[in-house]
């Protein structure tokens, strides 16, 4: 019996070691080089998500943390969009026919996207171009890494929609990357953030050309798929994690986990390489 079975025989299903064959149906998914790439693909549309397209996303994130080929993972739109948000018609058109029972069962599934991918250990970078807007920009706040063209732009529209801002984690996550006065800017206004003022605000790392976009999400991608991949999630899970610590708690929640990346084969190769004048070669144990 796998011993996954034995713990929790709910996780079996998502026990999928090798992720490239990953069936994926309402996105495109490939793996190269230990990097897992998502590719949002109905671009005559601008990439809008479905039900079924959220929730495969979830599980794919959630498959992610029982994956031994994948050591991180790139996010971008097909057609120079990234992604317009929940489909007009497909998905806000029904949701005003449900009542509240069904209302929550979707607002809780979505929600459940962010909280996979900041659980998977793999860290996410979006690659963002064009439109950007409401559950996209949501995906995109909740990526570890975010790279984005000149003429990108990312609106937490909610508001114009008769909707909260507080969407998806979008209340706790987005003050935490650009603060709390900018965060309410973009939340109470709905109004789209240009490149420049991500950029400046903290919210993309880098502005790079559009031709070079997703060369340059590997490349960074690539870079940490071949770094100490053990030690990396530990790192992903302690950033998420001590949101809610203080201080004292972060730093020997820290202490503990810096223990146990000593442990690791990769600790040991960094420390034999530097000794032997080498380039230490990670293998992620």
């Amino acid at each position: 019996m796998n011993y996954l079975e034995k713990i929790d025989p709910g996780l079996l299903a998502h026990n999928r070691k090798e992720m490239k064959n990953y069936p994926a149906q309402h996105f495109l998914w490939t793996v190269k080089d230990k990097v897992g790439t998502i590719t949002l693909n109905r671009p005559d549309r601008k990439n809008p998500l479905t039900f079924e397209s959220y929730a495969e996303l979830r599980d794919l994130f959630l498959a992610l943390q029982f994956a031994s080929d994948v050591k991180a993972v790139v996010i971008h739109g097909a057609g120079n969009n990234f992604c317009s948000g929940g489909d007009v018609h497909e998905i806000i058109g029904p949701l005003i026919t449900l009542k509240t029972p069904e209302l929550l069962m979707f607002t809780r599934m979505t929600g459940e996207l962010v909280k996979a991918m900041r659980k998977c250990p793999q860290p996410i970078i979006a690659a963002v171009d064009g439109v950007c807007a409401g559950a996209g920009a949501i995906i995109a706040m909740a990526s570890d890494l975010r790279y984005a063209t000149a003429n990108c732009k990312t609106a937490f529209l909610f508001n114009r929609v008769g909707l909260a801002g507080c969407d998806m984690g979008a209340c706790a996550i987005l003050p935490r990357i650009i603060g709390q006065g900018r965060a309410s800017e973009l939340l109470f206004f709905g109004r789209s953030m240009s490149a420049e003022e991500g950029e400046r605000w903290g919210f993309f790392n880098q502005i790079i050309s559009t031709d070079d976009l997703l060369t340059h999400a590997n490349k960074q991608a690539k870079l940490i798929a071949d770094g100490p991949s053990f030690a990396n999630g530990i790192t992903k899970t302690m950033l998420h994690q001590e949101w809610s610590m203080t201080i004292d708690q972060a730093i020997e929640s820290e202490a503990q986990a810096q223990a146990i990346c000593m442990l690791t084969e990769d600790f040991h190769r960094a420390y034999h390489a530097f000794v032997d004048k080498q380039k230490p070669i990670f293998e992620g144990n």
